[in-house]
């Protein structure tokens, strides 16, 4: 059964075969085909600006494999339960075709003993609803570090439960009078959202709301069906911009993952605003200082011009002043930040997490380093300017 496909690198002329210029194609196994969801499968195709996403049936999908892996993309990798087929194309047309089994989920010696918060072979609903697990708790191979991220994600949370209760209800604890509220900026298909809700009901047993926001109306109507069928009374789930973006109640807990360029700056402003305890950020496609970089180059005489020269050195550049301007500002606005390591989905490179949360109290702080920084790059950087 086919579980997922990926398309990479178009052909030049991509636009003309597809109606857009995409420059990368998902489709991904429905997690809830009822009624109203009749198709086994979505897809999601972006632009360089844009994504556009439908429903699929399956004999959609495979059409859509068949024309065109390995002849409008050049890179194609398409899972099943039990095999990798990767398609590599050539400048004269000729495709490769790479077979791979898939091996069950490993089990090394050294960590046998790791006690994740979500256990292997303990039947989770949602995670068996969205194809991480089997109906007996057994971990779908193909979706190993999937799982192994949630479950990251979900140490996180724990890391910063006490500190946010404490900050939230002084020697008091969170109750479904007061419960504890979280908000998922950019949520997506919503794996961690569901996650995170399972762990503070079901495993923690602390009363909460959570809210997951994002732009994609048909992924919203998925995950707000898998709420009702769950009975996740609590869990509820919006179509909405992040910039314009204002909830009832402040929330203790803000999280965004891969919430893309200045939406994140949108995200941590609204955080800062409404006195949130604790934020999760994963940031992604910080695009906003790569951009003025590649227009006013840095002078050769400055020390900064070495990162200028080469284009892939100047986007990573980019990426990480972003987060260290947003880590200065969290800072400036009395939170004690930590930049981490956080597993990414699909096998790509780990990200950097922002983890900020509230201090008690905490003296006034101006960051000159960030102000200098940022003249001597020449560019302005969105959350310094709206916080």
């Amino acid at each position: 059964m086919l579980i997922s496909a990926t398309f990479s690198k178009p052909v030049k002329n991509i636009e003309e075969k597809l109606g857009k210029d995409f420059i990368k194609v998902r489709i991904w196994k429905n997690p809830l085909p009822t009624a109203s969801f009749v198709n086994e499968y979505i897809s999601e195709s972006f632009t360089q600006k844009q994504s556009f996403t439908k429903n699929l049936s399956k004999e959609q999908a495979e059409k859509f494999i068949e024309e065109n892996a390995g002849i409008n993309f050049k890179n194609c990798i398409k899972r099943t339960e039990t095999e990798e087929t990767t398609y590599l194309a050539n400048r004269r047309g000729e495709v490769k075709i790479i077979v791979k089994k898939i091996a069950a989920a490993p089990v090394f010696k050294h960590n046998k003993e790791k006690q994740y918060i979500l256990k292997e072979g303990m039947p989770v609903p949602f995670l068996i609803e969205l194809g991480v697990q089997s109906k007996d708790g057994k971990i779908i191979s193909a979706r190993y570090d999937k799982f192994r991220q949630i479950n990251r994600f979900l140490e996180f949370i724990d890391d910063i439960l006490e500190s946010v209760q404490k900050l939230s209800c002084g020697t008091g604890s969170f109750t479904e009078e007061r419960p504890l509220r979280m908000v998922d900026f950019g949520s997506g298909k919503s794996y961690l959202t569901f996650a995170a809700y399972y762990f503070l009901t079901e495993i923690k047993k602390i009363p909460c709301e959570v809210f997951g926001l994002d732009l994609k109306k048909d992924v919203i109507e998925n995950c707000s069906l898998l709420a009702q069928k769950f009975g996740y009374k609590n869990l509820h789930f919006a179509v909405g911009d992040i910039a314009k973006y204002s909830g009832k109640t402040s929330p203790d807990i803000i999280v965004t993952l891969h919430a893309c360029d200045t939406a994140t700056d949108y995200a941590l402003k609204y955080a800062v605003e409404h006195n949130t305890k604790a934020i999760l950020s994963v940031p992604c496609c910080q695009h906003e200082i790569n951009s003025q970089l590649s227009k006013n180059i840095v002078e050769e005489k400055s020390p900064l011009a070495l990162f200028m020269k080469h284009g892939i050195l100047r986007e990573r550049f980019a990426a990480l002043a972003t987060d260290a301007i947003r880590a200065e500002l969290l800072e400036e606005h009395g939170y004690a930040v930590q930049l981490m390591e956080f597993i990414d989905m699909e096998g790509t490179p780990k990200k950097l997490l922002i983890r900020a949360v509230k201090k008690q109290s905490s003296p006034e702080y101006k960051s000159t380093a960030k102000d200098s920084f940022l003249g001597e790059l020449k560019v302005k950087q969105t959350l310094n300017d709206i916080i």
